[in-house]
């Protein structure tokens, strides 16, 4: 739908939004059409005028601070990192105008098409290899020990007890404390580069030279198998397990050959990778049940199995993490169909 006075729903800030960008790209017709809206308070909004479309992002600043955002730009885009253009920025309103990148993310193009998915892998290795090898600047914050309490709880919280209705006896809450902290252990041992936390395909632009990177406001300091597992591990789009392997391979190799302190064996790699995959996916089905019982964000709780999935794929390759397989088979399984049925 257009962002025009016409609209019954506008609103002052559609308003305030529309007078900037015409101002901004100078074109007093201009008219706006809604592009995305992502998880947090940003919406993105893409020009219609009479010059090259351009897209506005919203960030109203008593919501979402953009500054941020403007920080790790800045400092990505001085690392080498493809990410949009800022063409105008008016930061105390929260309004910038980038470059327009196109429609399809690189998870769309890649569930639409998959037969260039080895090129686009590669293509993506690459701008995360750019992005590890940036020194954090000082003052970035940490993926430490109470970031990771943090997601941890949120699994308790928002998916066994909020979404499942599930309380757990003493063996199985003990269970899992005992899996939650051998994770915690394993991210807290890895050695620690600049992380996105998002690099996921829906957060890749198919674009060359690229793929260009959004979503990046949260970058840290964290555990280097973080955002390559977040790439190949997505939240709408899986892969077979085997090649999901062999791209992680070839990620370890790149990442030596390019000095990424990676463990020199490929075998602890991957473990960090699968264990890393489960601290993050036991995190999203946190994340994914408060989108929708706080935030009434309900887009996202059909992709619950995708994680439940990743899950059974990898934690049978792990002695050390079969307290969650047992709460998985014992109370999630039946209560996710209990709820099914």
């Amino acid at each position: 739908m257009n962002d025009t006075s016409s609209s019954p729903a506008f609103t002052d800030r559609d308003a305030q939004r529309l007078r900037w960008v015409r101002d901004a790209l100078g074109d007093a017709s201009a008219t706006l059409q809604r592009a995305s809206i992502d998880a947090g308070q940003r919406s993105y909004w893409r020009t219609i005028g009479t010059g090259t479309a351009r897209i506005v992002m919203d960030s109203p600043p008593d919501l979402e601070d953009v500054r941020p955002w403007l920080h790790w730009h800045a400092v990505l885009a001085e690392g080498g990192v493809r990410v949009p253009q800022i063409l105008a920025r008016e930061v105390e309103a929260g309004f910038l105008l980038l470059e327009d990148l196109g429609q399809p993310t690189l998870a769309q193009t890649l569930a639409r098409d998959p037969s260039d998915a080895d090129a686009w892998i590669e293509a993506a290795i690459g701008q995360l290899l750019q992005l590890q090898t940036i020194v954090p600047p000082q003052g970035t914050g940490a993926f430490g020990e109470a970031l990771l309490q943090r997601d941890a709880s949120l699994f308790e919280e928002w998916f066994l007890r909020r979404h499942l209705d599930l309380e757990l006896d003493c063996a199985l809450t003990d269970g899992l404390q005992l899996v939650q902290r051998r994770l915690m252990d394993n991210a807290l041992s890895q050695a620690q580069v600049l992380t996105h936390r998002d690099f996921m395909p829906r957060n890749l632009m198919p674009v060359t030279p690229g793929p260009a990177v959004l979503d990046f406001q949260d970058c840290v300091r964290g555990p280097v198998a973080y955002d390559a597992v977040s790439m190949l591990k997505d939240a709408f789009l899986s892969w077979p397990l085997a090649r999901v392997d062999g791209w992680l391979l070839r990620y370890h190799a790149r990442a030596l050959d390019a000095g990424i302190p990676v463990p020199a064996s490929a075998e602890i790699f991957l473990r960090d990778a699968d264990w890393m995959g489960v601290q993050r996916h036991l995190k999203i089905l946190g994340i994914f049940c408060r989108l929708h019982y706080r935030d009434g964000k309900s887009q996202y709780l059909p992709d619950l199995p995708r994680f439940i999935a990743y899950l059974d794929e990898v934690l049978p390759r792990h002695r050390q993490l079969q307290p969650l397989q047992q709460l998985l088979d014992q109370r999630v399984r039946p209560a996710l169909q209990a709820r099914a049925a």
